[in-house]
């Protein structure tokens, strides 16, 4: 693996909050290259959750290739280390095709667990796992975290899939993941060009608008579909919205009470990945859009000849 960042093989990453047009720029992006697009979407890797989570069109896949979607069932779990170590495979195979991947998606920690400092998970009886993850899964977040205060407090300010992870580790190795990445942390074989797509004040329209039509494009007859046959205690059931559509479907609210519910849900999300990228992502390699001003192409061919150099 290289040791430093000259010697790194570049991949641009096309990422920003819910609703923003990267699915779009990637598409556009076909007009540079040959592209494959590496999906970062936690939501589109499971199988029949597709309206909710605007993955890709027919047209989408037809003009690139995508990894990353339908790559799990519902009830599967995905990690941001699992999908990191996917990636790296997608990302290769993409380049061995002879096409240049793009990685597309808003979910920061899966960028953060490609381009940033590799953390090499220790090994754990899958069957003890499996049993925890049961016994953790019911738990409140408050009381998972006070879990975390106890077992590994310096990771106890993090979201609920790193507090799991936290307690998971701590139980069934008896190490603190705070003192793993010390020990363990290894430098990413990628550097990522990043292209942060933002509309600004115009994301709230935009997340509106696309709400509406995924309730036209069959929502609500999606979901009445999976509920006959994914349990409601699945992961995928956590995407954004969802739940909502679950309580329309058994009748507990109407129809314009989830899409008000659903937008206002996807506004928040919204915010905490602008709130995510902003600290997170900063320096040359990082670029920001809003397509508002000079016409999309033309910011889209800026960004794609100057991330090759």
């Amino acid at each position: 693996m290289a040791g430093n960042e000259g010697e790194r093989p570049v991949v641009r990453v096309i990422c920003g909050p819910t609703a923003a047009g990267k699915t779009h720029a990637a598409t556009l992006c076909a007009q540079f290259a040959d592209v494959a697009v590496v999906s970062a979407d936690s939501r589109q890797v499971y199988r029949g959750f597709d309206v909710g989570t605007a993955k890709p069109t027919t047209a989408d896949r037809l003009a690139a290739p995508h990894y990353g979607i339908d790559v799990l069932e519902p009830t599967e779990r995905a990690s941001a280390a699992w999908w990191a170590a996917q990636a790296d495979e997608w990302i290769r195979d993409a380049a061995a095709r002879g096409r240049v991947p793009v990685v597309v998606g808003g979910t920061g920690l899966y960028l953060r667990a490609l381009f940033g400092e590799l953390f090499e998970e220790p090994p754990m009886d899958p069957e003890r796992r499996a049993t925890l993850q049961s016994e953790l899964d019911v738990l409140p977040s408050g009381e998972l975290r006070r879990w975390v205060e106890r077992l590994d407090p310096a990771r106890a300010h993090l979201g609920r899939t790193q507090l799991l992870r936290a307690v998971e580790i701590a139980l069934l190795t008896g190490r603190r993941v705070s003192e793993l990445h010390q020990e363990r942390r290894t430098l990413p074989r990628w550097r990522a060009r990043y292209l942060v797509v933002d509309p600004g004040p115009g994301l709230a329209q935009q997340i509106r608008h696309r709400t509406r039509d995924m309730f036209s494009a069959g929502w609500g007859e999606e979901v009445r579909g999976l509920l006959q046959a994914v349990p409601l205690d699945a992961p995928a059931w956590n995407a954004s919205g969802y739940r909502t559509i679950v309580e329309m479907e058994q009748g507990r609210i109407t129809r314009q009470d989830a899409e008000e519910r659903v937008v206002i849900e996807t506004r928040q999300y919204a915010k905490r990945q602008r709130t995510w990228f902003r600290h997170q992502l900063t320096g040359a390699d990082v670029t920001h859009v809003d397509f508002a001003g000079a016409p999309v192409l033309e910011q889209l061919e800026a960004w794609w000849r100057g991330a090759g150099a």
